[in-house]
């Protein structure tokens, strides 16, 4: 897994693309990943593939993938009614 700068990435394109050829780019903006560079077979291969959320978060570099479950609001706990 590689890791590039927004500027490394804007200045070296064809690097990130040969980096990109064994494994997903991890491009990053003020240190945090932002976007991901993947080569075209690994991309057919991700849209290809039907998984959970955890299936994928479980793949290689998945532990950098950032996610905050929505919080709900107090009007959305309300008892259920059963007419």
């Amino acid at each position: 897994m590689a890791r590039m700068t927004s500027r490394e990435f804007n200045q070296d394109t064809g690097r990130a693309k040969k980096a990109a050829e064994r494994g997903p780019v991890f491009i990053t903006d003020r240190g945090r990943a932002a976007h991901v560079l993947l080569s075209i077979e690994d991309y057919n291969r991700l849209a290809r593939r039907s998984g959970t959320i955890a299936d994928l978060l479980a793949m290689p570099g998945g532990e950098d993938v950032e996610f905050e479950a929505p919080k709900l609001g107090d009007a959305a706990l309300r008892p259920a009614e059963f007419d």
